[in-house]
């Protein structure tokens, strides 16, 4: 960018009155006009958290004395003050210094390249260059000239809404139970012996449906039955003592519902009955698992004979083998099975959110967990994650969303406290990473959010980090890669436009306005007041005077703190004497 104030010949001019006696000072102050500067930006604008600049000066041949030393500093100036950019040391050639060298002969050039911090107060600014020539013991200021506006600084809207990750529960409202026993036969019989009643495990089975049958969130949903026969004997035989085992168990059974005034038993397909003859797996399966000496043989003849009269045949072969299968392995197939299938219907929403304020201790975790989100109410939810903790010390999720909620209070010392206990259960627990790093982000210590969020990514990545890393990469300037990570992320959110928008600066392909303001469309929360003055700014780039107007009016209808920041905002320098963008920020 090439500028001349317009008062600087005649501030030359008086300069050189007073260097009389400074010799190649008063010509280098003379002939300053004919050094030509340029900045780019053209316009400056924030970067991350700051300015950067890059200077070229261009000194025209037998300009630069010999002799002489120059000090060129960039100073950015507004309202409240200045901060000034690095400064640029020149000499000429006979100077034995390790300064930049600028022929006298053939002039020559020099780059400056400087970063200041960003302030809000230098949203209105003038950058100046200050310029000191010296040889020997005198020097001359001179007159500074101003080469470029500022700040352009419409990356600060970056919003701080880092996504933290809520642990969910498991809650199952309806769950299955299931109990079962077994009923044993004497060979070639099918009654039911009272020894096989009073058995340990069909009196718990009893029990067990006598307790289900009094409780009225406990529905019964069906009983499996099979019955067996142990494959020895003929099968015609066997057909019929497995079928009458059925038979017999179906009888008992449906007593002991009806005693117990089980309903559901009358139903049609209550009972889901089925009878094997014989019982060729169950044989091969405890044979496999016993001791018996010639259990391999034995399983070579089931899996080389399919047909069951010729594997009993063979197996009867092996005489002294045979006699322990009888005693030990038969006997064990002689049987029927029962298992009793209820459904345990657990507690309404309205009676779990009332036992969580007022007893939570009666909820199991799960329970508790689900109970949270029946209330919009965030310090209730707290103290019902409080009671998890109470509860379940060891559970990392009433931990990790203490934490949760306490973000969402602005308590972040509380926050980072929970997130932390959390992380002494799991310490590579993604979910809780993530946590402390948007913690750290919001703490404004972006070096420490950084390495939470690539350790959670690490563990495992997920939509969240993504967003995360994302809005890091924002506030560092990096905007192609922010997009590469808000893309992955699926969040259409007012960050992930202004990125693709403040990408242009990067691209120059315009397609960027459009590409934002698609985005900008699709943003859930649709009354966000920064949505249209992005909307509005896109308008200023394409010089669209009505998508400024309409957007601006409606971003300060909806936030009017929006009026002061557009009077500042140079994205609109062209507009401030605009009696449309005046009534609409005044």
């Amino acid at each position: 960018m090439k500028r001349k104030n317009v008062s600087y010949l005649a501030s030359i001019l008086l300069t050189a009155v007073l260097l009389t006696s400074c010799g190649g000072l008063n010509k280098m102050v003379k002939l300053a006009p004919e050094v030509r500067y340029s900045v780019t930006p053209e316009i400056l604008a924030m970067h991350g958290d700051s300015v950067e600049i890059t200077v070229k000066g261009t000194f025209p041949a037998k300009y630069f004395n010999k002799k002489a030393i120059m000090t060129v500093t960039p100073v950015l100036k507004y309202e409240t003050g200045e901060t000034a950019f690095e400064t640029k040391t020149l000499q000429g050639e006979d100077v034995q210094a390790n300064n930049t060298v600028i022929s006298f002969v053939s002039g020559g050039s020099f780059p400056l390249k400087s970063t200041i911090p960003y302030s809000e107060d230098m949203k209105i600014s003038d950058l100046e260059l200050r310029i000191k020539a010296s040889i020997k013991d005198k020097s001359v200021d001179v007159p500074a000239q101003k080469v470029a506006d500022g700040v352009i600084a419409t990356a600060n809207l970056l919003e701080k809404d880092p996504k933290s990750i809520k642990a969910d529960d498991k809650f199952v409202r309806v769950t299955t139970q299931s109990k079962g026993a077994d009923i044993h036969f004497i060979i070639n019989k099918a009654n039911i012996r009272n020894s096989e009643i009073k058995a340990e495990d069909m009196a718990a089975l009893k029990d067990y449906v006598k307790e289900a049958s009094e409780k009225s969130n406990y529905e019964f949903k069906g009983v499996e039955l099979l019955a067996y026969a142990s494959p020895d004997g003929a099968i015609d035989l066997n057909t019929k003592l497995a079928a009458n085992r059925l038979k017999n168990t179906q009888k008992y059974f449906g007593k002991q519902l009806k005693r117990n005034k089980v309903g559901a038993a009358k139903e049609e397909d209550f009972f889901k009955a089925n009878s094997t003859p014989e019982d060729w797996d169950g044989f091969q399966k405890l044979m496999q698992n016993s001791e018996i000496q010639d259990k391999d043989l034995i399983l070579r003849v089931l899996s080389m004979y399919s047909d069951p009269d010729v594997r009993e045949k063979e197996i009867k072969n092996i005489s002294e083998a045979y006699t322990i299968i009888a005693d030990q392995i038969l006997p064990k197939l002689r049987r029927s099975q029962l298992k009793v299938n209820i459904s345990v219907i657990g507690y309404s929403d309205s009676v779990l959110t009332e036992l969580s304020k007022n007893n939570p201790d009666t909820l199991n975790i799960e329970e508790l967990m689900y109970a949270a989100t029946l209330t919009e109410d965030i310090n209730e939810q707290l103290n019902i994650y409080k009671a998890v903790v109470k509860k379940h010390p060891e559970c990392l999720r009433g931990h990790n969303n203490i934490g949760y909620v306490n973000i969402k209070l602005n308590k972040l010392d509380e926050a980072k406290a929970a997130f932390e206990e959390a992380k002494k259960i799991d310490a590579n627990n993604a979910m809780v990473l993530n946590n402390l790093g948007v913690v750290t982000f919001l703490q404004n210590d972006l070096e420490a959010a950084q390495e939470y969020y690539n350790a959670a990514a690490g563990a495992k990545q997920g939509n969240e980090i993504s967003y995360n890393q994302a809005i890091i990469k924002v506030k560092k300037g990096d905007y192609e890669n922010a997009l590469t990570l808000f893309a992955s992320s699926k969040y259409n959110t007012f960050n992930f436009a202004l990125a693709k928008f403040l990408n242009f600066k990067n691209t120059q392909n315009a397609d960027a306005f459009e590409a934002s303001m698609d985005i900008l469309k699709n943003v859930e929360n649709q009354d966000n007041a920064l949505i249209y003055y992005l909307k509005a700014i896109i308008g200023a780039h394409q010089q669209n005077a009505d998508l400024i107007y309409n957007n601006l009016r409606t971003a300060v209808e909806k936030d009017a703190t929006l009026k002061e920041k557009a009077k500042k905002d140079i994205e609109f320098a062209k507009y401030f004497e605009d009696d449309t963008f005046k009534s609409i920020v005044q």
